[in-house]
């Protein structure tokens, strides 16, 4: 017959304490001198007792997970930020959970029941297309206080965020252009209905206000972030005969496929056209050529992200209930931009 494996009361007797009190230093250490928290967790180790997480978490009706949710797992970008809400994590007794919010099915498109059904104690939103409906089942079920947005938002949420200053990002963008001679430079933007289109847009229109470039209504192409609306762009470029001699991409992805459809046209980046991208994803740095872009502290978002959404939920009355914490953006200046030329004017 095997051995039955060691019960708390062990673990107790081993300590010289009650079972009260090995229960109280695996679930609220700090409340212990450390004498005694040494003893339990010397006797937690020699008898190799194990916690039951399960029934614990049925006791404190907690999941000791988070949800993550993705507006698009196919997409490189989100990797980083993962990584670092899994570092942000990698100290505490939550699980990360990650779904895609796109493949979402039917059953699960209520967010607020992952928190009723006890799934998760909290959630992390990388998606700022949560609608009003989701906003207000949130507060009706009182679970707005373990949420935070990270990267993407919704706009006059009551919840925290960490974000990148995008639109700082947008105004570096046309300053290096700018510096480098060009004053023809149009922009692919993202997705019509996303926040960070809106920012970076705003951004690269103050900053062409500001520098006194010409606003041209023809030169702001819409994208969506993806390798086909930026070979789109491109060929919409290659039509005009009143060409741009730069162009400020929204996203990486997009900045890629215009070089590709650029390149395919034969014009040459950067010597007849010069491309800036947006994030500074993995693929940036390998791309023919090197692509100029404004990075992102993806880990630094992701690990913000974490510690906003721990602070809320061992903190929750106290914590800020609407702070936007901003992350610094940097220029990556690579190949893909080059001084003006006098074949692109």
């Amino acid at each position: 017959m095997s051995e039955k494996p060691p019960r708390i009361q062990d673990v107790a007797r081993a300590a010289g304490v009650s079972t009260a009190t090995v229960s109280r230093a695996l679930s609220n250490p700090d409340l212990l001198t450390k004498p005694t928290r040494e003893a339990v967790f010397e006797a937690v180790r020699s008898t190799g007792y194990r916690v039951n997480r399960a029934a614990r978490n049925l006791r404190k009706k907690s999941a000791n997970a988070i949800l993550v949710l993705v507006p698009n797992l196919g997409n490189p970008f989100f990797s980083k930020i993962l990584e670092g809400i899994s570092e942000g994590f990698s100290d505490s007794d939550f699980s990360v959970l990650i779904t895609d919010a796109n493949h979402l099915p039917e059953h699960d498109r209520r967010l607020t029941d992952y928190f009723l059904d006890g799934r998760i104690d909290g959630m992390i939103s990388l998606d700022g297309n949560l609608t009003t409906t989701d906003m207000t089942e949130f507060a009706r079920e009182n679970v707005g206080d373990r949420i935070v947005f990270a990267c993407e938002w919704v706009q006059d949420a009551p919840m925290p965020s960490v974000r990148s200053d995008n639109y700082k990002g947008a105004q570096i963008a046309i300053q290096h252009l700018y510096e480098l001679g060009h004053r023809r430079i149009a922009h692919v933007t993202g997705p019509a209905d996303n926040r960070l289109t809106h920012v970076r847009r705003e951004g690269m229109l103050a900053e062409r206000q500001r520098l006194g470039l010409p606003q041209r209504p023809d030169w702001i192409i819409r994208g969506d972030f993806s390798l086909r609306s930026g070979r789109e762009a491109a060929q919409r470029i290659v039509a005009m005969q009143d060409r741009p001699s730069a162009v400020f991409c929204a996203s990486d992805e997009v900045a890629f496929g215009l070089i590709a459809g650029l390149n395919a046209a034969g014009l040459r980046v950067p010597e007849d056209i010069s491309v800036v991208g947006f994030d500074d994803i993995d693929q940036a740095e390998h791309y023919v050529p090197a692509l100029t872009t404004i990075r992102q502290d993806r880990i630094g978002l992701g690990r913000s992200a974490a510690r906003l959404l721990l602070e809320q939920m061992t903190n929750a009355h106290n914590a800020p209930a609407a702070e936007v914490e901003l992350l610094d953006v940097t220029l990556i200046a690579r190949e893909s931009t080059a001084p003006l030329s006098s074949r692109a004017d």
